[in-house]
């Protein structure tokens, strides 16, 4: 079964933030506007208020210290029962990072690193 939730952005990390609050307040009573069905955003708000995945705030600011960098995308889903971030960012100095976390205690799982015109390196997390 997939869940999956997605914000994409040119923003700082606090509209990401933003929107998410957005998208939990209106999946509690109004049909959201993002794709994925309206179970899969409930499912996911569940997963946040039941403690299964941490707050996309908590992630991102301890991503932040190891990971500086501009947000641009942000995914939840389900993977075989496992909830995950995936998470796409700009890096200071232009690297463009795909990182998979889990999403109970956002460790890095995957990292993907792709320097300007070139092609992906994969790094194991550490």
């Amino acid at each position: 079964m997939s869940c999956a939730f997605r914000c994409s952005l040119v923003h700082p990390v606090r509209h990401c933030a933003l929107l998410v609050w957005v998208w939990l307040v209106c999946s509690l009573g109004a049909a959201p506007a993002w794709s994925g069905s309206h179970d899969d955003h409930e499912r996911a708000l569940q997963a946040v208020q039941s403690g299964q995945v941490l707050p996309l705030t908590t992630v991102l600011e301890r991503l932040g210290r190891e990971h500086p960098g501009q947000v641009l995308e942000v995914e939840l889903e389900q993977d075989d029962g496992q909830w995950i971030y995936e998470i796409k960012l700009l890096s200071a100095d232009g690297q463009l990072m795909k990182l998979k976390l889990d999403a109970r205690t956002a460790q890095v799982l995957r990292l993907k690193v792709r320097e300007a015109g070139r092609g992906g390196s994969h790094h194991p997390a550490r």
